[in-house]
């Protein structure tokens, strides 16, 4: 799992308006510093084995580097986000790439805040709900792209993507969560699924702890995190972390900055 990512560039990362809690347009990334936190993570993916594909950002999308957004893809399916209107224009570009690259591309009817709020683990994808995607995006995920849909209700705007709240760890085996950030019914919907759950405080959660990439032997973080660092290393995991200062003004981390190309299509099609 997330061996090959699509990624794009920070070149126009800027805070233009708010649509999280992280983001203040008075508080504006270092153009320079950003464009080196977000090289260094994909240098983290490369040494890691991964394949990186990339699309270039546009100057009119100052989000655009927050690739994850864009879409979920399965096999050769891929369902594309409806972001908020602030981000409208970033879909053009996503589907361009995706349709020339032969992926059969599905258009969301309702608000969905693609693998942010879409996370596959294995045959599961952890759906989450409440804040950016509209559930009954939910049956369209699970007819489109056959999965077995867990809707996960984050509580608040902080959470406004279930990709802060929760992390596949090793798919389908173990996932890493924030339990206040979801409603008791979800936690118990995740307790439910019979994985190995690790709990992630939150005051690490906040400094988006949760937002990040595994392939089941290499975890690429963010830094700040010392306590879920440590817990994943000693799985047997080798742990990178790394500087997302300027990228979190924006709300986002590692796992918010690469879209996974490499969800294997469901048993038995083409």
């Amino acid at each position: 799992m997330n061996t090959e990512l699509l990624v794009s560039d920070a070149a126009h990362f800027r805070i233009d308006y708010e649509i999280n809690p992280y983001m203040h347009t008075d508080v504006q990334p270092d153009p320079a510093a950003a464009i080196a936190e977000h090289e260094a993570i994909v240098a983290a993916h490369l040494a890691a084995g991964r394949r990186v594909e990339y699309v270039a950002s546009a100057p009119e999308c100052p989000d655009m580097v927050f690739t994850a957004n864009a879409a979920v893809v399965r096999g050769d399916r891929a369902v594309l986000g409806f972001p908020p209107p602030e981000r409208k224009a970033e879909l053009s570009y996503f589907e361009e790439w995706l349709v020339d690259r032969g992926y059969d591309v599905i258009e969301a009817p309702y608000p969905f805040s693609g693998q942010g709020d879409a996370l596959a683990c294995g045959d599961l994808l952890l759906a989450g709900y409440g804040q950016r995607t509209d559930q009954r995006m939910h049956a369209i995920l699970a007819e489109e792209l056959g999965y077995d849909v867990i809707p996960l209700r984050t509580v608040g705007p902080r959470w406004y993507d279930l990709d802060l709240a929760v992390a596949v760890v090793d798919a389908p085996h173990t996932l890493a969560y924030c339990p206040q950030a979801l409603d008791e019914p979800s936690r118990g919907t995740l307790r439910a699924l019979g994985l190995e759950l690790i709990e992630v405080g939150l005051e690490e959660a906040t400094r988006l702890a949760l937002n990040l990439i595994s392939d089941g032997r290499t975890v690429t973080m963010t830094r700040g995190a010392p306590r879920l660092a440590a817990t994943l290393r000693e799985r047997g995991l080798h742990v990178v972390e790394l500087d997302t200062t300027q990228l979190a003004k924006g709300g986002g981390g590692v796992r918010c900055t690469a879209l996974t190309l490499d969800n294997p299509p469901p048993r038995g099609s083409r």
